[in-house]
């Protein structure tokens, strides 16, 4: 045990020393909150005053086109001609130009502007010249009728009327009839993210397990260690070195993105003014509308206030204990079975292009679980996500998708179970190849000489 962890000492200090892991812990917080901080950076920057001309031949548009702390509409009555040729020399953001059209209502217009068009501006455009037509359809429509003028309904009024807003709620009722909220969208994000993660440090960390023994073994310093330690006692030392190496990467990229990110939003928030603009960008990101699309500041507030309570809820139904706890434990156990097998592989061969032909049976169940990642989130109570969580060489991917979905007890346990088991199954294979192969050289493996390293008797 001693021999273990000097072992497993050796291969943490030597790798958590060298630049490239002090260079990746800086980067990766930087990369991944810069994901986070650079959408609001440029929300602070979509606050710039845009001026827009309007040119409207229709008349139907006329003072429809509502200012806003980032938009203003000017109207103009000059031809388009004109206005195109003094729009060049002037401020102006952009030019909108409605034309006349003669049998039916105007449902086109043109945007010329400098640079390439805000889409939340065109987004805007289009949403309010929709609205109009929509307006001036049931007007005809109306008339048609001949509504009654004791009917005391006006346009605005049957509008009003006919709107309808769906908001479906999803609720969970559990075994003992209790209700809780539950959020689909947050859950998918949250199991696709881990899922993703597990994978991504699953290769880079294996890989490197791989990449060490076949360094070792062409340096010829494998030869000198052997004759201190066994084999099996030092492949389970670099295995668990490197493990700790991933651990110890990944809880200072959690540390840093969260520092990060908190120091981030607080310095671009101040810059940001909760008016009316900051509101709608919340609404067209939030529920896929245009900015400036309600139809007063009082329920724009509400709305807003709404989903700001609808974030926080989902953030706080995450049971962050749970999704912790079970992340370090399948990325841990998962790392240490294609670990081993990674060990095994390395110790086969002579260089690294030998490896290809051993690698491909390792990484396809890898693959095959991101690739079975979107039909578990649609199903993951099904029969497929249910197989491929218990199989150890998919479950650590597959069941992180699953966990936040909500998975029995039972089949956590089994899962666990099975992975734990696969770990030692899989170590105790990789052992007989690898105190076989590590001192083998020279020559060109294949998989029956690989089945005969394994019939190998201790």
């Amino acid at each position: 045990m001693n021999k273990i962890l000097l072992i497993i000492r050796r291969e943490y200090m030597t790798r958590v020393k060298k630049r490239s892991f002090i260079v990746m812990t800086i980067l990766g917080p930087l990369l991944m909150a810069a994901i986070v901080i650079v959408p609001v950076y440029i929300a602070t920057m979509s606050n710039e005053l845009k001026t827009l001309s309007v040119i409207d031949e229709t008349g139907f548009f006329f003072g429809k086109f509502k200012d806003s702390e980032s938009i203003r509409f000017h109207y103009l009555v000059s031809d388009i001609g004109s206005a195109k040729a003094s729009f060049t020399k002037s401020g102006d953001y952009a030019l909108l130009y409605i034309p006349k059209t003669e049998l039916t209502l105007p449902t086109s217009a043109v945007l010329y502007s400098k640079s390439q068009v805000n889409m939340n501006v065109k987004s805007y455009i289009k949403n309010v010249m929709g609205k109009r037509v929509e307006e001036l359809k049931l007007e005809a429509k109306i008339k048609d009728l001949k509504l009654s003028d004791d009917a005391k309904l006006t346009t605005d009024d049957i509008l009003r009327s006919i709107k309808a807003s769906v908001d479906i709620s999803t609720i969970k009722i559990g075994a003992e009839g209790k209700e809780e909220k539950s959020y689909p969208e947050v859950s998918m994000i949250l199991g696709m993210f881990s899922g993703i993660l597990i994978y991504f440090f699953i290769f880079l960390f294996g890989s490197q397990v791989m990449r060490g023994v076949i360094e070792e073994k062409t340096n010829r310093i494998i030869e000198v260690i052997i004759s201190s330690v066994k084999p099996f006692q030092l492949m389970m030392g670099k295995i668990t070195g490197i493990g700790l190496v991933g651990l110890t990467q990944f809880l200072l990229w959690v540390i840093l993105t969260g520092t990060i990110v908190t120091i981030g939003i607080s310095s671009f928030s101040s810059k940001i003014k909760p008016g009316a603009a900051t509101e709608q960008l919340m609404q067209s990101q939030a529920k896929g509308m245009t900015a400036m699309q309600l139809p007063n500041a009082a329920d724009s507030t509400k709305v807003t206030g709404e989903q700001s309570n609808e974030v926080i809820n989902a953030i706080e139904s995450i049971d962050f204990p749970v999704m912790i706890g079970m992340f370090l434990f399948f990325f841990l156990f998962g790392y240490l079975l294609y670990a081993a097998l990674f060990a095994a592989v390395g110790s086969a061969v002579d260089s690294e292009a030998d490896t290809q032909q051993f690698m491909l049976p390792l990484t396809v169940p890898l693959i095959l679980s991101i690739v079975m990642a979107q039909y578990v989130i649609q199903e993951p109570q099904g029969p497929v996500a249910f197989w491929f969580s218990i199989i150890p060489l998919t479950s650590p991917v597959i069941m992180m998708i699953r966990i936040p979905f909500g998975v029995p007890y039972p089949q956590i346990i089994l899962s666990m179970t099975l992975l734990v088991g696969g770990f030692l199954g899989a170590t105790w294979l990789a052992a007989k190849i690898y105190r076989t192969g590590i001192l083998m050289y020279g020559k060109k493996v294949s998989y029956k000489e690989l089945w005969k390293w394994l019939k190998y008797k201790s």
